[in-house]
């Protein structure tokens, strides 16, 4: 057995650039990975299998891990062969990339299994190939992704930057593409606050806000909430929700936070403490 752990990512900005003629949307996005993890155990077998335990995660083709054999399984002209456990931690439909970094993982672990050592750049075009996310999770530096996504350019001034995060997700999800599909018709709401916040020199904005605030307002009412406590230097939504994010100035104050927003807001929060862009030892 081999053991890889797929991170999540946050938005630390994402700006919308307008549609292209394939349907996406140019987006230039400041992207950064968190210390929240999936867990892939992948084990050498006579045919390719998914297992994963989470309630309404589909181990079938659907699902970009066998998404990710599959395109692996394209350039090898072979069939790859794994057994794959999938433990998840990542939230689906929260915003937060999980299934965009399980399939990138996949390809990694592949390529390191079967030894046939494909390089970074056939790698990031396999990976764009399965969603514009994907290619970030190849190498996980914050890093501006443009394109639709999938140009990855990574940040060195960034490179040692990091910060507490909390994150709180609501029991309802936000699909990608309806987010999207909801710019158009997008209005502010009252009192809620879109404008870009700054920390440490970062510019943080999330443009698709308005669209996904006017569909659920209880979001943008819940980021209001969260830049009004201690210790918050910045709240905004991920991604295209329905997870929300806060950087604060301690570990201490994210903890506090989350127990606030349970005991305040909703006693069926998911919440996450942790760090973005933690650092290696």
């Amino acid at each position: 057995m081999t053991t890889y752990t797929a991170p999540a990512k946050i938005n630390l900005s994402l700006r919308v650039l307008g549609k292209r003629e394939d349907g996406y949307h140019n987006v230039d996005i400041l992207m950064a990975r968190l210390d929240l993890t999936d867990r892939l155990d992948f084990h050498n077998s006579r045919t390719t299998t998914l297992l994963c335990d989470t309630p309404g995660v589909p181990t079938d083709e659907s699902n970009l891990v066998v998404k990710a054999v599959r395109e692996f399984e394209k350039a090898y002209g072979r069939k790859a062969k794994q057994r794959i456990t999938l433990t998840k931690n990542i939230p689906h439909g929260a915003g937060l990339g999980g299934g965009s970094a399980d399939g990138a993982i996949t390809l990694k672990a592949c390529n390191d299994i079967i030894g046939t050592n494909y390089s970074p750049e056939e790698l990031q075009s396999m990976a764009a190939a399965l969603g514009s996310d994907v290619p970030f999770f190849l190498d996980p530096v914050i890093s501006r992704c443009t394109g639709r996504g999938e140009i990855v350019t990574p940040v060195p001034e960034l490179k040692e930057w990091s910060s507490p995060i909390v994150l709180l997700k609501p029991q309802f999800a936000v699909s990608t593409p309806s987010a999207y599909k909801l710019l158009h018709g997008a209005h502010r709401i009252k009192g809620v606050n879109y404008n870009a916040q700054m920390v440490d020199g970062i510019k943080l904005v999330n443009e698709l806000e308005r669209a996904v605030f006017t569909k659920f307002p209880i979001l943008g009412f819940m980021k209001m909430w969260m830049l009004g406590q201690p210790g918050v230097r910045a709240a905004l939504m991920c991604g295209s929700g329905s997870t929300l994010f806060a950087l604060t100035e301690t570990p201490e104050q994210a903890r506090a936070l989350a127990e606030a927003a349970r005991a305040e807001l909703d006693p069926t929060l998911w919440s996450y403490c942790g760090y973005v862009n933690p650092q290696q030892d």
